[in-house]
């Protein structure tokens, strides 16, 4: 499995419904989304600056996000975006790696 950030915004008619629905509702309704395409939440909170919506979790593969992604945006109401997320085992694996890369204009 691996982790991501769903970090979603509602459109004037996603506000609309959220303040017909509630937060529990929907916030069942997502962890549904997200369970039905095989993944886990670890936690689900609600925000008020850039987004109105921060889940972090576990899900099969980023194809597996990128569909659940856009199966979300495409029902409207919620501009959702996917932010993978990497542990410090992660980062630890990725910097032992050489890569080699030339900057613009070097």
């Amino acid at each position: 499995m691996a982790k991501f950030l769903l970090k979603s915004t509602y459109t004037l008619d996603g506000v609309k419904g959220l303040a017909k629905d509630g937060g529990s509702k929907r916030a069942e309704i997502a962890t549904k989304a997200i369970e039905a395409a095989g993944g886990r939440v670890e936690s689900l909170c609600f925000g008020l600056g850039e987004h109105d919506t921060y889940v972090v979790c576990d899900l099969p593969d980023h194809k597996t996000a990128a569909a659940l992604a856009i199966a979300i945006r495409a029902a409207g109401g919620v501009d959702t975006r996917v932010v993978p997320l990497l542990t410090p085992q992660e980062v630890d694996e990725a910097v032992q790696k050489q890569m080699s890369y030339q900057p613009p204009g070097a």
